[in-house]
């Protein structure tokens, strides 16, 4: 078997099937360790079986930060429809999240954030809990200190404005005739990311009214200087990007008073049109919760009453994003994430044994067939002559299946020994091609969009709320990579040239950077397995690297974590961080696919992993280990903690999870008879 630096190789099957798959035991200590994971490894089978949903699929709670909270309060309140009961319930969510120092974080155990903090203490405000208050006090005056309002990001001054304690004119400018531009032309809206995008379409809508709800309450407490809430401050270099969009957003407040009225009418009854269109059949857009916020607010403006189907149908919508806690306390979801989990569990709970034919796999694989979405979406601007076939995330949102999804759904149907096996292939060769249709033309995957790496947004004022475009990443591609070599496809030249992208991009220290969970060893758990499955030895320089770099930052109590500091500074919190469940599982799966199952480390972990399960067959893991925005919005999927521990424990016990070749022929077959 050799391999290429380009990542080819001779290897049909992955490297490790055979090395890992032997269970010879050598000493007392390993057996041990195995008899504990084997132990584990029940019970947190036992648990999963046992919050499947009757339909068949898994969705655990998509926790972030009170901004969701906040503003949905806030959105209640500016349609006059913000009830006692809600608030309260709100409210005792958002005091429950304060630091010690009287701030809020985006994650936890992270550290105060600004405009989180601002908009948690209004959120209080409107339920009621007084200035004097002592936690609203410290609050306040913590806020001060940094600046005030007018340090915060403009999504925060926006949500402000709306009640007249920001002025509109303060704050960038975003026209509605954005959504006339052309595909060919700089700032279009398909140069952002798809949830840019749908949430700046009706923000647009927003920006252009310029609405003023009464205040029920001053924010005075708020700025620095209350008779000044915005000093003036210099402008960037004309040369600096910085500058020039400066420059850009003060011209784009001129050009507003001398659009004709009629433009500016068509151009948001345009806008209006293009979110209608987008909603999806339970009433939300996209699935996530900020752009039903805007789109709601949007539409109003418009003059839609909330009496109207797609009002009605998209606060409905906003009413299911909320998790009602047993304290009595509302939290509300970003997103909802029933596809991936249930894919994953199908995952975790074949490799750690469960039979192929298992009831609650099939009624998984069932679930999930019938969640493929066969109609084209907005990714079809880029790709108009590409066939669908993917899968989203969320329960409903078919304008926006993601590359990432549908890789993992796929490996997790080759899982199952379904009873329409047809069925199966026909979704699953789909997939491919749609997979394959998508890549980028530097060989990589992004999330939801090809060539998603416009320079311009990031640099729009506006957008300083994250990440707004959506270029590939490593984790992504390399859940890609890992479904074709599962097809039989891991010599096709798309592949290889997706292996030769991952190699390229790994960092010094031997890690790979993780878009999508936090963070290196997000990347790296991600990238070692597709490697190796798509044939690179566990002797490969890139393979040896990474398990080098694993060792090294393996924690003294057996497991691996890291903290979301790491996308600020990777020097110093690269792969360090207290342990927790799914950071251990992500790095075992890379040192089991590198063919170190008997090295000290994975036994460490396993160890690791086996002591610090409850007896419930769970983990405790508070830290935040999904990533929406890199280090700008953070996410605990409370499921993480359970599929990614059950998929190491498995491997380790039961090894390579495709050791099933006729499988793979077939996928290969009939993406070739699909014109793949």
């Amino acid at each position: 078997m050799t391999a290429t630096t380009d990542g080819s190789t001779g290897a049909t099957l992955p490297p490790r099937a055979a090395a890992a798959s032997d269970t010879t035991v050598t000493t007392p200590e390993a057996a041990g360790v195995r008899d504990a994971a084997a132990h584990a490894a029940r019970r947190a089978t036992d648990f999963l079986l046992a919050r499947q949903d009757a339909q068949g699929w898994w969705k655990g709670d998509l926790e972030t930060n009170v901004t969701m909270d906040a503003e949905d309060l806030l959105l209640r309140q500016f349609l006059g429809i913000l009830d006692e009961t809600t608030a309260l319930a709100a409210a005792k969510f958002i005091r429950g999240e304060q630091r010690e120092d009287g701030t809020w974080a985006t994650f936890y155990g992270g550290p105060g954030e600004l405009s989180t903090t601002i908009e948690a203490y209004v959120a209080l405000r409107l339920a009621g809990d007084l200035p004097e208050a002592p936690h609203m006090a410290k609050a306040a005056a913590w806020i001060r200190e940094r600046g005030g309002i007018a340090a915060a990001r403009v999504f925060t001054r926006i949500w402000l404005a709306l009640f007249g304690w920001w002025k509109w004119e303060d704050l960038p400018e975003l026209p509605p005739e954005l959504i006339w531009f052309p595909t060919w032309m700089p700032l279009n809206i398909y140069d952002f990311g798809c949830w840019a995008r749908q949430t700046i379409v009706p923000l647009t809508v927003v920006s252009a009214k310029r609405p003023v709800r009464p205040a029920p309450f001053p924010l005075d407490e708020l700025h620095t200087d209350p008779a000044d809430p915005n000093p003036a401050r210099p402008l960037a270099p004309v040369a600096s990007w910085d500058g020039a969009f400066q420059r850009l957003d003060k011209a784009l407040h001129q050009l507003r008073k001398v659009v004709p009225r009629g433009v500016r009418k068509a151009a948001m009854n345009a806008a209006a049109r293009w979110i209608i269109e987008r909603q999806e059949n339970d009433g939300c857009w996209g699935g996530i919760q900020p752009p039903a916020v805007y789109s709601v607010i949007a539409l109003h403006l418009l003059g839609y009453d909330l009496r109207h189907p797609v009002m009605r149908e998209g606060l409905a919508s906003l009413d299911r994003f909320a998790v009602w806690r047993e304290d009595g306390a509302r939290m509300i979801e970003a997103c909802q994430s029933p596809v991936w989990d249930t894919c994953l569990a199908t995952i975790a709970l074949a490799d750690a044994g469960l039979p192929a034919d298992h009831p609650q796999l099939v009624r998984a694989a069932d679930w999930m067939l019938g969640e493929e979405i066969v109609r084209p979406g907005d990714w079809a601007v880029k790709r108009p002559g590409l066939p669908p076939g993917g899968w989203a995330f969320e329960f409903h949102n078919d304008n926006y299946p993601d590359i990432d999804d549908t890789a993992e759904v796929a490996l997790a149907l080759r899982r199952v020994r379904h009873h329409d096996p047809e069925r199966v292939d026909h979704a699953i060769g789909r997939a491919v091609r749609w997979n394959l249709g998508m890549q980028s033309k530097n060989g990589a995957w992004g999330a939801f969009d090809v060539d998603n790496t416009s320079p311009f947004p990031n640099r729009l004022p506006f957008c300083d709320f994250g990440e707004v475009i959506d270029p590939p990443s490593a984790d992504v591609t390399a859940h890609v990579v890992e479904m074709l070599a599962a097809e039989g496809l891991a010599h096709d030249p798309r592949a290889r040239r997706g292996i030769a992208w991952l190699l390229a991009e790994q960092e010094a220290n031997g890690s790979w950077f993780g878009r999508w969970g936090v963070n290196y060893i997000y990347g790296t758990g991600s990238v070692v397995p597709a490697l190796t499955a798509a044939g690179l030895p566990g002797t490969h320089p890139a393979i040896r690297r990474a398990v080098a770099w694993l060792e090294d930052v393996q924690n003294d109590d057996g497991g691996w974590g890291e903290d979301l500091r790491s996308y600020k500074d990777a020097e110093e919190w690269s792969g360090h961080g207290a342990s927790t469940a799914s950071q251990t599982a992500w790095a075992l799966m890379a040192l089991l696919a590198a063919g170190e199952k008997d090295s000290k480390a994975v036994e460490r972990g396993v160890r690791w992993l086996a002591d610090t399960q409850r007896e419930d067959g769970t983990w405790d893991e508070p830290y935040f280990t999904g990533t929406g925005f890199p280090w700008d919005f953070s996410i605990n999927y409370h499921l993480y903690r359970q599929v990614f521990p059950l998929t190491a424990l498995g491997r380790y016990l039961h090894g390579d999870p495709f050791e099933r070749p006729p499988l793979a022929k077939a996928g290969k077959a009939l993406v070739e008879a699909q014109g793949g």
